[in-house]
């Protein structure tokens, strides 16, 4: 197969959104068939994880199909779920989010409305429908079906949590050291490829990536968010760490764009050590241009 048009992914990660409210119809057999066919060739992460998932979906004919997974209250109506599992690994929650987020822009592809729901799901009715093992993690699943009219427009928790709000390339990203922001115009053929790793999704949207190129790579950082889901309280709580996920997301944003405008590379941890401005800041992985 050849490399989808360069339209179609910008546009699919632009038209994605957390859609909370969904028709009450199931998704259609083709589509559901399309989907598991995908997650069954979703396996390999790009820093070395292994993970598996499915398709947790109701049929026209199988209304129990859900039935004790739950809604988690503010989620109305989905008629299905995308559940992954995979074993504890250096960067297995970085390689969960790349995946899933794969899984969710083939979702958007097919017509359907996703939404994440991240915490940890490892003890829950979502792993022991997807069989997990003792020692892997359910570290967040999808939410899918068609979505209700309106329920962009009318979803209240968008509003309160800012979800159409984007953080500044000054932000975001910057040319060869931290405080030395990365203008759109100064990315030359990456600058669509950073701009979908800004509108990616986060987890309270706290859009916790950070990106600096040097030396013919682009390097990620994770910068945590002060007091947020403190590494004591994810443990106490057996919380999985989100804003790892939240890292993943970006780098499947940023390959899937620079895959469409034909920007080879690939990722390798090689952390370059330039000077980070606080600890709060801590290195993920490097996107090394080939050739």
């Amino acid at each position: 197969m050849g490399r989808p048009a360069v339209s179609s992914v910008f546009d699919t990660i632009r038209q994605r959104y957390s859609c909370r409210s969904y028709l009450r119809q199931p998704i259609l057999a083709i589509t559901r068939r399309h989907l598991q066919e995908y997650l069954a060739g979703l396996s390999q992460g790009p820093l070395g994880s292994t993970a598996r998932f499915e398709l947790a979906a109701a049929s026209e004919d199988d209304s129990q199909a859900l039935h004790g997974l739950g809604t988690y209250g503010f989620i109305k109506h989905p008629a299905g779920f995308i559940i992954g599992a995979l074993p504890p690994g250096e960067k297995d929650l970085e390689d969960y989010g790349y995946l899933l987020e794969q899984a969710v822009l083939q979702a958007t592809e097919l017509g359907l409305g996703t939404c994440w729901l991240g915490g940890s799901f490892t003890q829950s009715t979502f792993a022991q429908r997807i069989h997990a093992q003792e020692n892997e993690l359910v570290a967040a699943v999808i939410a899918a079906g068609y979505p209700a009219p309106g329920s962009r427009e009318r979803d209240l928790i968008r509003r309160q949590v800012r979800a159409d709000e984007r953080l500044s390339w000054k932000r975001l990203f910057y040319d060869s050291q931290f405080g030395q922001p990365l203008a759109p115009e100064a990315a030359g053929e990456y600058a669509q490829a950073l701009e979908m790793v800004r509108l990616g999704p986060s987890a309270s949207n706290r859009q916790p990536w950070r990106v600096v190129r040097q030396d013919g790579a682009w390097h990620f950082y994770l910068e945590r968010t002060p007091g947020y889901r403190s590494g004591a309280v994810n443990r106490l709580l057996r919380l999985a760490d989100l804003q790892r996920v939240d890292m993943g997301i970006a780098m499947c944003h940023f390959a899937a764009a620079a895959g469409a405008l034909g920007l080879a590379g690939r990722w390798q941890v090689r952390d370059p050590a330039p000077s980070v401005p606080d600890e709060l800041i801590e290195y993920t992985a490097s996107w090394e241009i080939n050739g």
